[in-house]
Formats: C-alpha cells, sequence, structure tokens
C-alpha cells in the first residue's frame, strides 16, 4: 500500500492543489497533485466553480501557497470586487482593494508590467494579482461604463500574453469564465486551471478540447473536488485538503498583502 503523505503550508517549489481524486475515493491515499507555480513556468491562474463548490475556500490556499512559494520578495495584491465575509480579513492591508477600487489593482500591477518590458524595471521578482469575482466585476462594468470595461479586459489579456517571462500573473476566480470578458481567446493563457464543485458541461467545453472533457466521464464532483488541467494538457481530478491552522493560512495572506 502506498504511504500516506500529507502537505502542510510549508515553501516549496512545488504547490500543492489537492489531492489524487480516485486514488482518496478508490484506496484512501492522498497523493499529492502539484504543479510549478512559480513564474519560471506559466503559472497564470484561473479557478472557476459556482456558488457552493467551494472556490472561495480553494482561493484562499492557493493564495497562501504562492505567498510562501514567491519568497519575502514578492509582492501581491488582491481585488475583492464581491466584498462579502471570506476575505474580510484582509481589509486592513494595504494591498487589498475591495469593490469599487479593484481596477487600482490592475492598473499598479500592469504599470509594472510595462515598466519591466520597456526595460525601466529590471526586477524579475514574482508580483501577484488575485482577482476574486472578475467575472462579476466586467459584467457589473459593461452595464455602466463599456468602455473602461473593454480597456480592464485588454489589460488583463496583456499581462496574460506577457507576463510570464517578466514575473508578472494573474490569478482570477469566477464562476463562469465566458468569453465576454476573455477577448481575443485570452482564456488560453492561462497555464493553471482549476474547476471546482459539480460543473456543467458548458463551463468545461470554455477551457478544454473534447477529448479532454471526455476523461472527466461520469464523476459527479461534490463541494471541494473537481478538475485541473496543467499547462494545457495535464488533466488531474482532486479534493482539496482541510487546512487545519486557518489562522496561520490568515497571517501569510496579510504578511503578503503587507510587507514591503
Amino acid at each position: 500500500m502506498q504511504r500516506k503523505k500529507c502537505y502542510t503550508m510549508t515553501s516549496s517549489d512545488e504547490l500543492l492543489i489537492g489531492y489524487d481524486y480516485d486514488a482518496w475515493y478508490g484506496y484512501g491515499d492522498r497523493i499529492p497533485v502539484v504543479t510549478d507555480a512559480s513564474t519560471r513556468t506559466n503559472s497564470q491562474t484561473l479557478i472557476a466553480g459556482m456558488s457552493g463548490s467551494g472556490k472561495s475556500y480553494l482561493t484562499n490556499q492557493y493564495f497562501a501557497r504562492i505567498c510562501l512559494q514567491g519568497g519575502d520578495d514578492s509582492v501581491c495584491y488582491f481585488s475583492d470586487f464581491k466584498q462579502d465575509d471570506t476575505f474580510a480579513y484582509l481589509r486592513d492591508c494595504p494591498r487589498y482593494y475591495p469593490y469599487d477600487r479593484t481596477i487600482e489593482a490592475l492598473e499598479i500591477v500592469y504599470n509594472i508590467l510595462h515598466k519591466r518590458q520597456s526595460g525601466e524595471d529590471k526586477l524579475r521578482t514574482p508580483v501577484t494579482l488575485i482577482w476574486d469575482e472578475y467575472m462579476a466585476n466586467i459584467l457589473a462594468l459593461l452595464g455602466t461604463e463599456k468602455k473602461k470595461a473593454e480597456a480592464v479586459m485588454h489589460k488583463v489579456s496583456e499581462i496574460l500574453m506577457l507576463g510570464r517571462s517578466l514575473a508578472v500573473r494573474l490569478i482570477i476566480a469566477c464562476q463562469r469564465p465566458d468569453a465576454t470578458a476573455f477577448p481575443t481567446g485570452s482564456r488560453l493563457n492561462f497555464g493553471v486551471i482549476i474547476v471546482i464543485g459539480a460543473a456543467i458541461e458548458s463551463v468545461y467545453s470554455m477551457l478544454m478540447p473534447k477529448e479532454l472533457i471526455e476523461k472527466v466521464g461520469n464523476r459527479q464532483f461534490g463541494t471541494g473536488e473537481g478538475v485541473v488541467l496543467l499547462q494545457g494538457s495535464g488533466l488531474r481530478f482532486i479534493k482539496v485538503p482541510v487546512i487545519r491552522n486557518e489562522d496561520k493560512l490568515k497571517a501569510i495572506c496579510i504578511d503578503a498583502l503587507t510587507r514591503g
């Protein structure tokens, strides 16, 4: 029998996304599903899941693990459009941008990208923008300020296309990643795609080719379970870990949005 392995909130080149779904339910084994989410690879990340899927719980974990992996020199920004209680513990952080200030964080990260592209900024320390409920944010903008929304989507697309080599990345969480908010095929630029919870087939078809959708088969994912697509081809099924020390997780995220 394979020995069980428990991954904790520690620094590593391998970022734990979850445990292998089939090994968990078939054999009771905790086989880690990991990826190199450093800026050496395409670590642009999309997390999709409907209400109640466990998306926010996973986003919290993923954020904390990214912070640990990036080290003390990395800089993170957090855009929280919905601003419910999920990320309330971040509200006093200087790089937390709620509701009507989410675009400010994008502008900062976008300017860093261009300074690095022009050669003005020689640094390649990781810069990360986590944007929760991105799709709802764009739809709200489209309803009131269409030109501004289009400008925002263009900047998001540019970061997705150019960010890897300049160590600038996005972690976007939303319910349905419709093409409306990702023009010119920019969804294809995500290196890590996670669909959590019971997703309808149309969500899979937005993000994966047909042959990979067929591999999902008759699996019925519940809260905290789902599909991971790594670098466009590596399809895995996961169960999201339970965090035993939530205070430590929160402290890591608060520090990442405060230091520097």
